[in-house]
């Protein structure tokens, strides 16, 4: 048995770099700033403190400095769970190893124990300081900062304990967690079903769950603009959306946002960015919907069938959408044949044969024909479409 003490006298305290970002702006009338993505740019630049996911200092990892207050690092972790959490990045593996790192540096910095010995001898004093005893949460996982066995396991926080720590936290129970508008305590579960006749049929066998959840984050409230043409092509106003696919700015990618306007002269959406008064020009190829909508056809779990949901993540690889269930409290992978868009949303037209010139137009979806499971489309105030649940798609 090997007994550890610390003597401060002996140890230099531990030096945590920053680290910044820049970002190019442009100064827009409402005082915002737009950047421009996927384009070409000519701005002023400003530089801030931003998320480091390939140091492995805590600190910087979240993107905060050493003097963050508890709230600050809340903050940027829910921001960055949220982004990351494997719910939301399925088929990812890099997403789940940010999700665990930054849920590790949360961890040891919201326990006041801990973050004082880590600031003064780093991750060995943190590991130092959960051997001196943790309990209350099963197997010595406490509150914010103990994991089971006494400390982290060979290489980091494991997934399920990064899970697990994240719905101690932001778990949804009441609400939907993966709204703007918040949820409560109480962990959710992620459920993929394999095999003919489950879920849409997705590879692998059997059924898995993983706990998780996600923050809620505040509502943006939208300015007042001017009246808008009624068009049937564009998201309205006020949608929330995920930012996807950009390869110029990758790192913003899982970031979410607002939609707040629309500019015709380029063909792109104007989109807040949560907690930042940060304006980004994007095309409609990069943003998620967060849809609602009602699933249907499921015969090997029927139970799941009619019931409402919100579009959180889609796999380009598998084909499905992840959606959560508010009333089960679960979040199912399935084929775009199973998730039923509700009134209202704006999606676009795919894998049309008969007329393939109506493909990648955008329309607005104003009825569901469950007998035909074809919908009634609006492209504009002269046609009206049907077509197959699976030709419209907000991926």
């Amino acid at each position: 048995v090997l007994n550890f003490c610390v003597v401060p006298s002996t140890v230099p305290p531990k030096e945590v770099p920053r680290t910044t970002q820049k970002f190019n702006t442009n100064a827009q009338q409402t005082g915002t700033k737009l950047l421009a993505l996927d384009g070409d740019d000519t701005s002023d630049s400003r530089t801030k403190m931003a998320p480091n996911l390939q140091s492995d200092e805590y600190y910087a990892i979240l993107g905060c400095p050493r003097n963050a207050d508890e709230n600050a690092l809340k903050k940027a972790y829910r921001k960055l769970a949220v982004k990351w959490h494997p719910d939301k990045n399925p088929d990812n593996e890099e997403a789940k190893a940010n999700f665990q790192k930054i849920s590790e540096a949360y961890a040891v910095l919201s326990d006041p124990k801990k973050r004082q010995m880590y600031d003064q001898y780093g991750k060995e004093g943190a590991d130092m300081a959960e051997q001196g005893g943790a309990g209350g949460f099963p197997g010595g996982f406490h509150g914010h900062g103990g994991f089971p066995g006494g400390g982290f396991s060979h290489g980091g926080m494991r997934p399920g304990e990064a899970e697990a720590f994240f719905a101690s936290i932001f778990g949804g129970a009441g609400g939907d967690p993966f709204g703007f508008g918040g949820g409560g305590r109480g962990g959710f579960s992620n459920i993929s079903f394999g095999g003919p006749g489950g879920f849409g049929g997705m590879p692998g066998g059997g059924m898995h769950h993983h706990s998780g959840g996600f923050g809620g984050m505040p509502q943006q409230r939208q300015q007042q603009r001017r009246p808008k043409a009624k068009t049937w092509s564009l998201i309205p106003d006020g949608t929330e959306v995920t930012i996807q696919n950009l390869v110029n700015k990758a790192s913003l990618n899982g970031d979410r946002g607002v939609i707040q306007d629309y500019n015709d002269s380029n063909g792109r959406y104007v989109v807040k960015l949560e907690d930042s008064e940060q304006t980004i020009s994007l095309k409609p190829a990069n943003i998620l919907q967060h849809a609602k909508c009602r699933i249907q056809g499921l015969e090997q779990s029927p139970e799941f069938n009619n019931a409402d949901g919100r579009i959180i993540g889609w796999s380009a690889q598998n084909e499905r959408y992840n959606v959560y269930i508010p009333s089960k409290n679960r979040v199912v992978s399935l084929r775009p044949t199973n998730v039923i868009l509700k009134d209202n949303t704006v999606a676009k037209v795919v894998g049309l044969v008969s007329k393939p010139e109506l493909n990648n137009k955008f329309g607005t979806i104003k009825a569901w024909n469950r007998d035909t499971n074809k919908y009634d489309v609006q492209l504009s105030m002269q046609q009206i479409i049907r077509v197959k649940v699976e030709n419209m798609c907000i991926c």
